[in-house]
C-alpha cells in the first residue's frame, strides 16, 4: 500500500477549522493534530488527490511526502 502523508501548520487560532476542511475533503483520511504546534497531519492513500485548502486557515503552503509500506 502507498500512501500520501501530507502536513500543514495552520493560521493561528485555526486549526480546528483547518481539521474541518479536510474531514469534509477527505473524510477517510487519517488525521493527527500536532501537541507543541498548530499542526495538522493526514495520512490518505496516494492515488487520492488532496485539494489545496483556503489561504487563510494555513500559516504556510502544505507538504506532501509519499511512503509506501513495509
Amino acid at each position: 500500500m502507498t500512501v500520501t502523508m501530507w502536513e500543514v501548520r495552520a493560521a493561528p487560532g485555526r486549526l480546528d477549522d483547518l481539521i474541518a476542511y479536510v474531514r469534509g475533503v477527505l473524510p477517510t483520511a487519517t488525521l493527527y493534530r500536532g501537541t507543541a504546534e498548530e499542526r495538522l497531519v493526514a495520512i490518505f492513500p496516494a492515488d487520492v488527490a488532496m485539494p489545496g485548502p483556503p489561504a487563510e486557515l494555513v500559516a504556510r503552503a502544505p507538504h506532501a511526502w509519499t511512503f509506501e509500506q513495509v
